[in-house]
């Protein structure tokens, strides 16, 4: 089996933080409409912000360069776990629904801190 890195559709933590992506996106559906342009809005935006810095990080050429990346897809990881914390407390959202969002987030965050170590490894090997 060829487990060759190829595109960044074949990083494990671009993987699990689309799947956040995809639970984000169908978990905002049951909000208020009220909130289509506030929170969920911002939601949106935090959650494609993941991937998506995942994806750019990956087709820079340098390391540092796929680090600054990868540490801003962290940021937005952050920002939603934040925002889930939110949207419980205003019960927009059920403790199971936050917990299996949470979750996912969690299993993201911890691949997306596995990248960044293992990229700065080879910082220090140059």
């Amino acid at each position: 089996m060829n487990d060759t890195i190829k595109s960044f559709t074949d990083l494990n933590t671009w993987k699990e933080s689309h799947k956040l992506v995809l639970m984000i996106y169908k978990l905002l559906r049951k909000f208020p409409k009220e909130e289509n342009f506030a929170l969920c809005d911002q939601m949106r935006r935090a959650s494609i912000s993941i991937t998506s810095n995942i994806a750019e990080g990956f087709g820079r050429q340098t390391i540092k360069e796929k680090i600054q990346f990868y540490y801003q897809a962290q940021g937005s990881l952050t920002e939603i776990k934040n925002q889930l914390i939110t949207s419980k407390d205003l019960d927009y959202i059920t403790q199971t629904d936050f917990l299996d969002v949470a979750n996912q987030a969690n299993i993201a965050h911890q691949l997306l801190q596995g990248l960044i170590t293992k990229s700065k490894s080879f910082i220090h090997k140059s």
